[in-house]
C-alpha cells in the first residue's frame, strides 16, 4: 500500500510542478495540443489498437462479461470517433477568464475571474476512451490532471498517453506532465488518489455505485471534493397517450450497448396502454438480445443491469397507474440519472416533465441521449447526479474552474 501511495503521490506532485504551463498557456497553444492529439490518435493507430486488442485478450481470459468487454474495446471505427471529438473540443470556445459582473460604490468594478482547479484527479473504470474524453477535458479548462484507470484498460491508457496525449502536448509548447497516468494496477491507488488536499482537490469518480460512494466517503474524510457518477440506468414510461411504433423504436434504440449508464434499465408501462404496446416492446427487446424481468421481481425495481455481469442482457418491466406514480418510481427508487415518457399528449409531457427531479428528462427520446458528445458536442469527463447547486448532468471544461471575485478600479 505504502509503494501504490507513493506512486499516486508523485503523479501529483509532477502534475502540479507542470500545472502552470498550462494555466498559462493561450487558447491557441491548447487548441493546438487537441489537434495534434487527434492527429496523433489516428497516426499511432495501429500501436493503440494493438495495446487495446493485449487488454481485452486479457480480459476476456479473466472471465470478463460481454457488456464490460464492449466498454473496453476501441474498433477502428471509435478510434476515428475520438479523434473527431477531439478537434470538435479544439473548436469549442473557451470560457471566458474575467466576466464583469457590476459597478461598486466608489467608482469600483466587480469581475468575475475563472481560475483552473490546478490539478483535478480522475478514477474511471475500464473504459480507454475515457483518458482521451478526461485529459482533453482537462487541458481544454487548463487543469493538470492524474488519472487512474480500472486494471483492465491500463496497457491502453499508458499507449495512449505516451504516444498521443503526452507528445501533443510537448509540441504546443506545454508541460507534458501536466496529464499523468498512475502506473499502478491495484485498486489501493483509487483510495491513494483521495488523500492528497493539497496537491488534487478535486477526484472525478466513475464507476460503479458501491465503489464510487465509497472513494466519495474516504475523500471527505480528507478533505477532497469529488464530482462523483456513481449510479446509472435508463427509465421510460410509456404513457397511454403513446404510439406503439414510437414505444418500439425507443425500446430498441435504447438498448444499442448494455455496458452503459444511460441504457434503457427500467420500463414502466400504463396498465392501460401495455395490452397494446407490448407486442412490439416484446419483438425490439428479442431483436436486441434482451431478457425482460417481470412482476413480481425479486430484486429493487431500480437494480442497475449494466453492472450485473452475468444478468446484463435485462431490462426490468412494471405496469404502473399512472404518470405520478411512475415519476414517484423514477425519482424514489432510480438514481436519478434519466428517465423519459413516450406520450403523444403534450399536457402528459409537461407533466413527467415537472414531476420528474433526476439529470435528465426526455419526451420520446432515449435515454443514450444523456452525453456529453450527443448533447453538447463535446466530450464529458463524466455525468454528476448530485442534488445541490454545482455542475450537474454531463460536466465538461467549461464546468471545471473556480470563481475568483476581483474589485479594481473603473
Amino acid at each position: 500500500m505504502d509503494e501504490v501511495a507513493k506512486a499516486v503521490e508523485e503523479c501529483a506532485r509532477s502534475a502540479k510542478r507542470a500545472a502552470p504551463s498550462l494555466a498559462a498557456a493561450s487558447a491557441e497553444a491548447i487548441d493546438a495540443a487537441l489537434n495534434a492529439m487527434a492527429d496523433k490518435l489516428v497516426e499511432h493507430a495501429d500501436v493503440v489498437l494493438e495495446a487495446n486488442q493485449a487488454d481485452i485478450a486479457k480480459a476476456r481470459e479473466d472471465g470478463m462479461s460481454a457488456g464490460l468487454l464492449d466498454r473496453l474495446t476501441i474498433t477502428p471505427e471509435r478510434l476515428t470517433g475520438m479523434a473527431e471529438q477531439l478537434r470538435l473540443l479544439a473548436g469549442a470556445p473557451h470560457q471566458e477568464r474575467s466576466v464583469d459582473v457590476s459597478t461598486l460604490d466608489g467608482g469600483l468594478r466587480l469581475v468575475e475571474r475563472r481560475r483552473p482547479v490546478g490539478v483535478i484527479g480522475a478514477n474511471y473504470e475500464a473504459r480507454p476512451n475515457v483518458t482521451v474524453d478526461v485529459a482533453s477535458q482537462l487541458v481544454k479548462s487548463r487543469n493538470g490532471g492524474v488519472l487512474r484507470t480500472g486494471s483492465a484498460a491500463l496497457g491502453s491508457a499508458q499507449r495512449l498517453r505516451e504516444t498521443v496525449i503526452a507528445p501533443a502536448l510537448a509540441e504546443a509548447g506545454i508541460d507534458p506532465d501536466v496529464v499523468q497516468l498512475v502506473p499502478r494496477a491495484e485498486r489501493e491507488a483509487a483510495s491513494a488518489l483521495v488523500r492528497f488536499p493539497d496537491l488534487v482537490p478535486l477526484v472525478i469518480l466513475r464507476g460503479s455505485g458501491d465503489s464510487t460512494r465509497a472513494l466519495a466517503t474516504e475523500a471527505a474524510v480528507h478533505g477532497v471534493r469529488t464530482l462523483a457518477h456513481a449510479d446509472g440506468g435508463g427509465v421510460l414510461y410509456v404513457d397511454e397517450a403513446a404510439d406503439t411504433d414510437k414505444v418500439r423504436d425507443l425500446v430498441f434504440n435504447s438498448l444499442d450497448r448494455l455496458g452503459v449508464c444511460n441504457r434503457l434499465n427500467l420500463l414502466l408501462i400504463h396498465e392501460d396502454a401495455h395490452d397494446r404496446v407490448w407486442p412490439g416492446i416484446s419483438g425490439a427487446l428479442t431483436e436486441r438480445g434482451v431478457t425482460p424481468s417481470l412482476a413480481p421481481h425479486e430484486h429493487a425495481i431500480g437494480y442497475e443491469w449494466a453492472l450485473d455481469s452475468d444478468r446484463e442482457a435485462t431490462v426490468t418491466v412494471a405496469k404502473v397507474a399512472s404518470l405520478p406514480e411512475a415519476a414517484e418510481i423514477a425519482n424514489e427508487r432510480t438514481s436519478g440519472l434519466a428517465a423519459g415518457i413516450a406520450t403523444e399528449s403534450s399536457e402528459a409531457a409537461d407533466a413527467f416533465f415537472d414531476a420528474y427531479t433526476g439529470t435528465g428528462v426526455f419526451w420520446n427520446a432515449p435515454t443514450r441521449l444523456l452525453d456529453g458528445f450527443k448533447l453538447l458536442a463535446v466530450p464529458e469527463t463524466g455525468i454528476n447526479l448530485d442534488k445541490v447547486p454545482g455542475p450537474r448532468g454531463p460536466v465538461t471544461y467549461t464546468d471545471l474552474y473556480v470563481r475568483q471575485y476581483a474589485v479594481l478600479p473603473a
